[in-house]
């Protein structure tokens, strides 16, 4: 492990005069970990993604990721952020069904001004990498579930991100599929990705894990680094 890439320090986050979502959580995760987030719904998982992908900020403490504070960015500086520092996995794929799969993997750099030339050998490469490139001119409507969470992994890849956060990526998918996307994401850590997944699939954790965090109401209730993971 090398430097931490992820560090929370006493954050918490409150929407209304309720409990809080998050409650002085410090937490620290190294570049090269997988760390799966685990708790019951309303335990703060998502709250905790958001405020790392700078989508939210904390009502309290310090949210620093790759030596950026996220948690002082404006919302112009925010967007930049997650353009060069985060890729994002939703449980429901968000691709635009009136774009090539191409053209939804290679609209993150193209909105990060790389040159059209650059972007397509970028997708090419990732597209091939996941096993997918003969996809490339379909439509995402076309593609199974598995199929197009593959594409929006490629998209959430396409600009190098220092941090992969996956939002209940097995979610929407069937057996199948799911056990597809967890050897994926097994995978790409084993290639040296940074990856910080949310999720109630225990399956996703044990396979891709190496470290689980388990939230209840709003606090870091176990932490534990897991000596093997299970192949």
């Amino acid at each position: 492990m090398s430097a931490p890439v992820i560090e929370l320090s006493a954050v918490s986050r409150r929407y209304d005069e309720g409990p809080p979502a998050l409650d002085n959580v410090s937490l620290t995760i190294a570049t090269g970990e997988a760390v799966a987030i685990l708790g019951p719904s309303g335990s703060g998982k998502s709250t905790l993604l958001n405020l790392v992908a700078g989508l939210d900020r904390p009502t309290g403490g310090t949210v620093t990721v790759d030596g950026v504070r996220v948690d002082k960015l404006g919302e112009a500086a925010s967007a930049r952020y997650r353009r060069a520092k985060i890729g994002m996995v939703f449980q429901f794929f968000n691709l635009l069904d009136d774009l090539t799969v191409a053209d939804n993997v290679m609209l993150p750099a193209q909105l990060g001004g790389m040159p059209r030339g650059a972007a397509q050998r970028r997708a090419a490469e990732l597209l091939s990498t996941l096993g997918i490139d003969r996809h490339a001119r379909a439509y995402p409507g076309r593609l199974s579930g598995g199929e197009r969470q593959r594409v929006a992994v490629a998209r959430a890849l396409m600009n190098r991100p220092a941090l992969l956060l996956a939002d209940e990526p097995t979610g929407a998918l069937d057996t199948a599929s799911g056990g597809e996307v967890r050897q994926l994401l097994k995978d790409l850590h084993a290639d040296g990705q940074t990856i910080v997944l949310v999720t109630h699939d225990l399956a996703l954790a044990q396979s891709c894990a190496t470290r689980t965090v388990q939230l209840v109401d709003g606090q870091v209730a176990d932490d534990t680094a897991r000596r093997e993971r299970a192949s």
